[in-house]
């Protein structure tokens, strides 16, 4: 009955009934160079099919008749209180999907009781987004490379803001070979990206960015990154794809890991993060912990990464989707449907909490 008005009440505040439809009506506002900026991956985007394959690879074993009161979603993140586990994504450039971008975003995640992840490239600073809904300041993203002096002036941004930690995207040293943006010609307008770098440091932003789309710039190690934070500020390693890295991140210090493809727009034909995800769990044997990304696009995603081991799942086109639908209301509408799917999960696995999913949930679907 619960579940039946609350998918009522999310009807009467958004025309979208599911996440597909929300989908849709995303696609159908934007225009068709930045729909495939959205949704577009490396190369012949083989990765991103194996994203979203990977979840097939995995079927549901449920424990019928449990005596389960109803599932308990509430978990935590280095300290950061959710109501479920997921975080949005730090997709930039989110002005292209709607105005408000990642301000819009932060109201959703507080109306929802989770937090998100802001990035580096957006039109809002750091301190913007968190001046609208500071509860759901969780972490912030940037990326390791440029200028020390202009890293640490972010870092200290990000600190002064009140976020509980930093996101570093380890896997963007360059950008990925996206043929659909190739093809568009598709160049980016730099005032969706300028937030944190305002107009007398417009040089240390084309500076840090610019690095992205050449070859010849130094790329920064793990023992830069422990010297550079130290114990300033919890980070989290983004980017995570093996035991070797994972190890790697750990011993430099960082606080949590992020197993990531960087959603198949990155490294063309790399591993998928779901199948990626056990063997950055092994190796981290319980030290810190494990949030991932890429392909989402379920509740029962969500679940399957839980059972696996994760500790979070980062949401990144499925939040871009909302905001591109309808703002802040279609990014709630996307929580609250991904909340509800969830929890129907968990109840027909006959499991009382996101601490009851484990291994014992699933099987291989294809053995």
């Amino acid at each position: 009955m619960s579940q039946t008005l609350s998918r009522q009440a999310t009807d009467q505040r958004f025309e979208a009934r599911t996440l597909e439809s929300i989908h849709a009506l995303a696609v159908s506002k934007l225009p068709p160079e930045v729909v495939d900026y959205l949704e577009g991956g490396s190369g012949d985007e083989w990765t991103l099919r194996q994203n979203r394959s990977a979840f097939t690879r995995w079927a549901f074993e449920p424990r019928v008749m449990s005596g389960r009161d109803a599932p308990d979603l509430r978990t935590q993140f280095l300290g950061v209180d959710l109501s479920m586990p997921v975080l949005t994504a730090p997709f930039g450039s989110e002005t292209l999907l709607h105005p408000d971008g990642h301000r819009a975003v932060a109201r959703a995640n507080a109306g929802a009781g989770i937090a998100g992840i802001v990035p580096e490239a957006s039109a809002f600073s750091y301190a913007e987004v968190a001046q609208a809904a500071p509860t759901a300041a969780g972490f912030a993203q940037l990326h390791p490379m440029g200028r020390e002096e202009n890293f640490l002036r972010l870092v200290q941004s990000i600190r002064d803001a009140g976020y509980r930690g930093v996101v570093l995207t380890c896997d963007c040293s360059t950008v990925g070979w996206r043929e659909r943006d190739m093809n568009n010609r598709f160049e980016m307008d730099t005032s969706a990206l300028h937030g944190n770098y305002p107009v007398e440091a417009s040089g240390e932003m084309n500076e840090a960015f610019g690095q992205l789309f050449t070859h010849d710039s130094a790329v920064w190690g793990w023992d830069k990154i422990r010297d550079l934070l130290g114990s300033s500020i919890p980070w989290i390693a983004k980017g995570i794809l093996s035991g070797h890295d994972a190890e790697a991140a750990i011993e430099a210090g960082a606080a949590g890991l992020l197993v990531s493809n960087h959603g198949g727009r990155q490294l063309h034909e790399v591993i998928a993060s779901l199948d990626a995800l056990p063997e950055v769990v092994n190796a981290a044997s319980g030290s810190v912990p494990i949030a991932v990304d890429s392909g989402f696009r379920r509740g029962s995603d969500v679940v399957k990464a839980i059972a696996l081991g994760a500790d979070v799942v980062v949401i990144g086109r499925l939040a871009a989707y909302g905001l591109a639908a309808g703002g802040e209301q279609g990014v709630s509408a996307v929580l609250q449907l991904l909340r509800e799917e969830i929890l129907t999960i968990l109840q027909l696995l006959g499991r009382g909490g996101v601490g009851e999913v484990d291994r014992s949930a699933l099987r291989r679907a294809d053995a």
